[in-house]
């Protein structure tokens, strides 16, 4: 059993599973959880590229994205890893862009179609993050089309974001999209840096968008003024949708998506600039929401999930985030919108994505050269 450091974090006692040795992760370890939950962490398969985004499919498959080649696998059910998948499109790779999240479309059971973001490459090495479906069929995507690309295309590797995430009733679809590392446009509704854009699954755009038909803004920007987010999901029983935003030299953020918002940077934050320069906070300036939870130090949120499997009956409706930074999952426990307590489940690699299989147990994927998928569940099942 690992060593377990207890240490107080906002006000709330957190719990940290010491590291253990990444080779030894090539069989099987056990962490221990404040409630007395033993965890066995195993490795699936390795050798993946920086692979960024899952998706499993209602057989128990796994859709996985390797950012760095764009190349699209499909892990099946004996953790034997398919040849990439034909059909993909061309992706702009290098930096933080490539090709990046995974999801299905509602209904996936009668028409098979699956959702990619990715960076698309334009004139001169610019690049956009774009959003693009098409339907799974056998080793390949047919008929992959874009239905959003972000504007404008602009220079740069950094901040791509992003997340996909569907309404509960399946009628929109969210997109996350950063800044792109270009500070003020964020504040700028002409443009989608920065902002979490609201689409139907076919990219048209609802017409109660908040600001559809004004001269000066995008139709598709649901809220404006973020900076880079990696991590987004709904709350199960809700139609609240939760964002982890990473913040620059501190004040990574816990935020709620409201229609019409705008969060501030990088007018406010919670952290200040790399090279140290002050940053004003929220509070100086009320116009703009503030942040639920912040971390500082950062755990660079990448990846959510709310757990709503049987495996851990303890943990149902508790929100999951990875940390790229702290090389970690964070456990949240929520009263409502409240959040009441947090644990920290140490790992030896970066973590990129969090999700949920359908037997309950929890897979996360490593940020590395040789990354990997790795299986989390309790040691007393299977």
């Amino acid at each position: 059993m690992k060593n377990i450091h207890l240490i107080v974090l906002s006000g709330l006692l957190v719990l940290a599973v010491t590291s253990f040795s990444a080779m030894a992760l090539e069989q099987v370890e056990t962490l221990t959880t404040k409630d007395g939950v033993d965890l066995k962490v195993e490795n699936l398969t390795a050798g993946l590229n920086h692979p960024w985004g899952m998706a499993f499919l209602p057989d128990g498959r796994l859709l996985v994205t390797e950012r760095n080649t764009g190349n699209l696998y499909i892990l099946q059910t004996d953790n034997t890893l398919s040849e990439p998948l034909t059909g993909v499109p061309e992706v702009r790779t290098g930096g933080q862009g490539g090709l990046m999240d995974v999801a299905l479309d509602p209904d996936f059971a009668e028409n098979n179609m699956i959702y990619l973001s990715y960076a698309k490459p334009g004139e001169g090495g610019k690049a956009a993050t774009a959003l693009g479906r098409g339907v799974l069929a056998g080793a390949g995507i047919d008929s992959f089309e874009d239905i959003f690309v972000q504007k404008p295309y602009v220079d740069g590797s950094n901040h791509f974001g992003n997340r996909i995430e569907f309404s509960p009733d399946g009628r929109y679809l969210f997109l996350a999209l950063g800044e792109r590392f270009k500070f003020d446009p964020a504040q700028d509704l002409s443009n989608h840096l920065g902002t979490v854009i609201r689409i139907h699954a076919d990219g048209s755009i609802p017409e109660d968008n908040p600001f559809v038909g004004r001269q000066d803004a995008e139709d598709e920007i649901w809220t404006y003024g973020h900076r880079n987010i990696e991590a987004v999901a709904f709350q199960p029983g809700t139609e609240i949708l939760w964002v982890g935003e990473m913040g620059p030299s501190g004040g990574d953020e816990l935020n709620i998506i409201e229609k019409g918002a705008n969060y501030g940077w990088p007018v406010v934050s919670w952290g200040k600039h790399y090279d140290g320069r002050k940053i004003p906070e929220p509070p100086t300036r009320p116009e703009f929401k503030d942040a639920l939870r912040r971390w500082t130090p950062v755990i660079s949120p990448s990846g959510m999930a709310f757990y709503q499997g049987d495996m851990f009956p303890g943990w149902r409706n508790n929100m999951l985030i990875g940390g790229l930074t702290t090389k970690e999952v964070v456990r949240l426990v929520l009263d409502g919108s409240t959040v009441v307590d947090e644990e920290r489940f140490s790992l030896p690699k970066r973590i990129r994505d969090v999700d949920v299989a359908p037997d309950g147990s929890i897979y996360v994927l490593t940020d590395h050269d040789e990354g990997n998928v790795w299986r989390i569940s309790s040691t007393e099942q299977p």
